[in-house]
């Protein structure tokens, strides 16, 4: 089948201009977990349209994520780039915080190739930045699996200007990976002119802003109690309304060009450089379809001018615990 989608670099790695998060099949949203045949069937559906950059981490389960992306990729490994990342689950002990010290990377990377089914990760990101170790430390231990064969490529997520400089000077950094979307613009001011300066690629997470912006969320209520944006400051009070008439924006947007907000939000994202793969994420075949399409949305000048001149969203990205862990 002709590929859907154009492909771009991240450095010198080629990947499609959009591609999947694996997060909610197993963990964080409402109904994860609960049918992972339905979530095989999503990957192999965005691979026969010509996704090729899957996204998932040790921590999503926790564990239970990599497991089911191994199996959808057996026997399709090399059609993609795997991506997973390490870091919050602490492998030497520590009694909190994130651990990205050299002996809890290499317990880690053992335990990711493992599930996956894999003798080698395409990208290797550290989850979130541990302020307990060096990142000289941590980059020195990723670059010693590049030169084994273990990951391929080096990645961060949510580091600060500062971390992926230090970083990139012990070894090439393909890719960083934060929050970026209608809804979040903050790697705009500091990281993106960093990251372009260096040759760096960047992996947008929530580009629809955790489902916000396909317009299918309503209310609150629509979540359970395993569902982590229920407590999340976007979704809570005064925000939620200020951000749901955001969302009814972007939704007028598509119903003039016969397109879905989702696609509408992503080709907002696309059109912000080539340098830029999201990884939208679902479970659900008819959404991957969807979201891939978003690869064929052309916005206007006029289009691009009224998406970017909205308001922020209001609220935080993350609880106080989890604004805590990234730095901006």
């Amino acid at each position: 089948m002709e590929d859907l989608v154009k492909h771009i670099r991240l450095r010198d790695l080629d990947v499609s201009r959009i591609g999947l998060g694996a997060m909610g099949m197993s963990h964080g949203y409402t109904g994860a977990g609960t049918d992972d045949e339905q979530s095989v069937r999503t990957i192999h559906r965005a691979l026969e349209l010509g996704v090729t950059l899957i996204d998932t981490a040790e921590v999503y389960g926790p564990y239970t994520n990599e497991e089911l992306v191994g199996r959808a990729l057996k026997d399709r490994r090399d059609q993609v780039v795997l991506a997973t990342k390490f870091g919050m689950i602490s492998h030497t002990g520590r009694p909190e915080g994130p651990d990205s010290s050299p002996a809890s990377i290499r317990t880690a990377v053992e335990g990711s190739l493992k599930r996956l089914d894999t003798d080698r990760i395409d990208l290797y990101y550290q989850h979130r930045v541990d302020p307990g170790t060096p990142i000289e430390e941590t980059v020195g231990a990723l670059a010693e699996l590049v030169a084994e064969g273990k990951i391929r490529h080096i990645g961060l997520s949510e580091a600060g200007p500062g971390t992926i400089r230090r970083a990139h000077a012990v070894h090439p950094v393909t890719a960083v990976q934060s929050e970026y979307s209608l809804f979040t613009r903050d790697p705009e001011a500091r990281v993106l002119p960093v990251l372009r300066e260096l040759n760096i690629g960047f992996v947008p997470f929530s580009p629809l802003g955790r489902g916000f912006l396909t317009g299918t969320i309503r209310s609150t209520e629509q979540f359970d109690s395993s569902d982590f944006r229920a407590d999340n400051p976007r979704f809570s009070g005064e925000n939620f309304q200020h951000n749901l008439h955001l969302a009814d924006q972007v939704a007028a947007v598509a119903a003039e060009i016969g397109a879905t907000p989702g696609q509408v939000a992503l080709a907002w994202l696309l059109a912000q450089g080539n340098d830029i793969a999201p990884i939208p994420g679902t479970r659900r075949v008819a959404r991957v379809e969807e979201n891939t399409a978003a690869d064929a949305v052309t916005l206007t000048d006029e289009h691009l001018a009224r998406l970017s001149a909205l308001p922020p969203a209001a609220g935080d990205t993350h609880n106080e615990a989890g604004m805590r862990m990234m730095e901006r």
